[in-house]
């Protein structure tokens, strides 16, 4: 071999990279790139789990094996710190979530002839790969792929195309179908038969004017912090229950002891729930109308020492003098990051600051502008609840000292 290289790391898009930034794609730590782009395996080199890797969109990195994917997840954390120049990071190693163990998602549908697919879209294309096993789902909700597979090839639509919300709650799976149409009653009556058949907790439908309620045979909630929520259609939750429950974990632990708390973008309360109680006022600060609300009526409901203040965040930051009425702040903003929210933080008199986020880039540019406000990054913890995927969360604590 004229040309070889060693794969040192996986780059931020799944593809192995060796030291002189040579890139090969399905390379782990270890294997080698030889001169014609041939990749020998190495020993973090495994055999993918599910038949549909590496086609399937909803997976990358199903090569990885279990050492390789948890440094994958650490170094995406700390490579976004480091590409801001926060050096010598204080961080835990990476926490993986289980297989199996994806509590929301979003599949589609599309019929081909009289065939119907079901699935992911393939990585980087329209093409939706028909999902025959996955290793990522919970099983009650994939166990749901093949009924409804058959419920819409009985549909007879030639140009059918469907997106296919699933989520779990406390009463079961949760499926929005958006772009399907229901015309007579013969159609509604299947789909009445296939929510009972298969003891779906909620079945709506979005013909183009929003979700429209199909079955609902008792409200559906999601847990909360021990506290039952109103989960609206489409509603965001933690990926999995295993990741929500680490970064809840993180935030309590870190805001041990602060009697009052500002938690902004709030949502449906994933983190409200956890640390109010009887030494700990919590205000919920949510922009979206229906989580608001949910957050609300479940903290009045249970009696809960939880205020919600409905208030879009990015056009109207919390200002200084109302974060230095709060012993801690915790803020779990969308990818985009929280630059207004930070810039208020920055200049405030808060203590401590619980940084909660799903984009290691956006959060070390919103880092960089606490650190110059005179906090310290204390402690970060990598998050990999999409697991075998390129996408990550992290929680973090700056402290004031």
């Amino acid at each position: 071999m004229t040309e070889s290289g060693l794969i040192v790391r996986v780059a931020a898009k799944g593809e192995g990279a060796t030291a002189d930034g040579r890139y090969a794609m399905l390379a782990a730590p270890g294997d080698i790139l030889q001169d014609d782009g041939t990749v020998v395996p190495g020993p973090n080199h495994v055999d993918p789990a599910c038949r549909h890797f590496p086609g399937c969109g909803g997976c990358q990195l199903q090569h990885l094996s279990e050492a390789a994917l948890s440094d994958y997840v650490y170094d995406r954390v700390i490579g976004g710190a480091t590409g801001q120049k926060l050096w010598d990071v204080n961080a835990a190693p990476a926490h993986l979530s289980p297989p199996r163990s994806r509590r929301r998602a979003t599949l589609h549908a599309q019929s081909i002839g009289k065939r119907v697919v079901i699935g992911f879209r393939e990585q980087g294309s329209h093409k939706i790969i028909d999902m025959r096993e996955c290793h990522v789902l919970t099983p009650e909700m994939f166990a749901l792929v093949a009924p409804l597979r058959a419920l819409l090839e009985g549909w007879g639509s030639k140009k059918l195309a469907v997106d296919v919300d699933l989520a779990m709650t406390d009463q079961g799976v949760s499926m929005g179908l958006k772009g399907l149409t229901a015309e007579g009653l013969a159609k509604t009556e299947a789909l009445l038969d296939f929510a009972r058949d298969t003891g779906l907790a909620r079945l709506t439908m979005d013909s183009g004017y929003g979700a429209e309620g199909v079955w609902e045979p008792e409200p559906v909630t999601v847990t909360l912090g021990g506290v039952p929520v109103s989960l609206p259609p489409g509603a965001f939750l933690q990926a999995t229950a295993d990741g929500e429950a680490t970064l809840v974990r993180a935030a309590r632990e870190w805001l041990d002891g602060a009697t009052t708390v500002a938690d902004l973008f709030s949502g449906l309360g994933t983190f409200t729930f956890a640390l109010a109680g009887p030494n700990t006022k919590v205000l919920a600060v949510e922009a979206a109308r229906e989580p608001f609300l949910a957050c609300q009526s479940a903290a009045r409901a249970g009696g809960k020492p939880v205020h919600s203040l409905h208030r879009d965040l990015f056009r109207n930051p919390l200002r200084v003098e109302e974060l230095d009425r709060f012993a801690a702040v915790l803020l779990d903003p969308p990818r985009a990051g929280a630059t207004e929210q930070v810039e208020q933080l920055a200049l405030s008199k808060v203590a401590r600051v619980v940084y909660i986020s799903c984009n290691p880039a956006s959060w070390a540019r919103d880092a960089v502008k606490l650190i110059a406000g005179g906090y310290r990054l204390a402690e970060l913890r990598p998050v990999g609840q999409f697991r075998w995927s390129t996408h990550v969360e992290l929680a973090s604590l700056f402290l004031r000292d």
